[in-house]
């Protein structure tokens, strides 16, 4: 089997088997996404979406979470992972929104990364789910099920699995190809105990191979 051939069956699987697969972060705008996003970092959706309600409340608007003080904002999210270091995050990305954007959330990754608390996966999560622009955000799953499954060869960073993904699977659906990934690692290719008896991926995945063979 082609590399190509081999993207090919992951694309037809999950096209009939996830044709509508979607981020699970609960959000109504690209500053609530772009919230929900930064709390995110190891940090389950779960969990997210239990914290994000209060803070939306609270904060309705970038212009009113670049107006918060840390003491406000701290307790509101206290529950996720690096409260600390997040709370300065979401101020600090709301007051240049504010200054440099004008108060709207940027559209581009460049432009994105240069807000505090936002890296390349965040601002590839941001334009993929808001825009649909052809950016493949790589996190834990992303890398393991791309790696398990062969669609890529030796990748050692999240940038070498993105521009591999990048490189086979078609820019229309780049988009809705992140969510596949992440949801299938999340939820079937686990990483310590994987379900490869409910998979069916199993045929071309070379991970359940070396299984097979020991």
């Amino acid at each position: 089997m082609t590399r190509k051939e081999r993207f090919q069956y992951v694309i037809d699987y999950f096209e009939q088997h996830a044709p509508n697969a979607e981020t699970e972060l609960l959000y109504d705008n690209p500053y609530q996404l772009l919230v929900a996003v930064i709390l995110s970092a190891q940090c389950t959706d779960k969990r997210v979406n239990m914290t994000t309600p209060a803070i939306f409340a609270q904060y309705p608007d970038v212009e009113a979470l670049s107006k918060a003080t840390f003491d406000d904002l701290f307790p509101l999210i206290r529950s996720i992972s690096y409260p600390n270091n997040k709370t300065k995050h979401l101020i600090g990305m709301a007051n240049m929104v504010m200054d440099d954007f004008n108060g709207e959330i940027p559209s581009s990754v460049p432009e994105l990364i240069k807000l505090p608390g936002v890296g390349r996966k965040t601002a590839n999560v941001i334009t993929s789910v808001i825009y649909q622009q052809p950016n493949m955000a790589v996190d834990t799953h992303v890398f393991r099920v791309s790696a398990r499954l062969g669609l890529t060869v030796n990748a050692k960073t999240p940038l070498q699995t993105e521009q591999q993904l990048l490189k086979y699977i078609p820019e229309e659906k780049v988009h809705i190809a992140h969510h596949w990934l992440i949801l299938h690692g999340r939820y079937i290719c686990l990483a310590r105990n994987p379900k490869c008896g409910e998979c069916g991926l199993r045929p071309i995945c070379k991970y359940y191979k070396q299984l097979v063979k020991a």
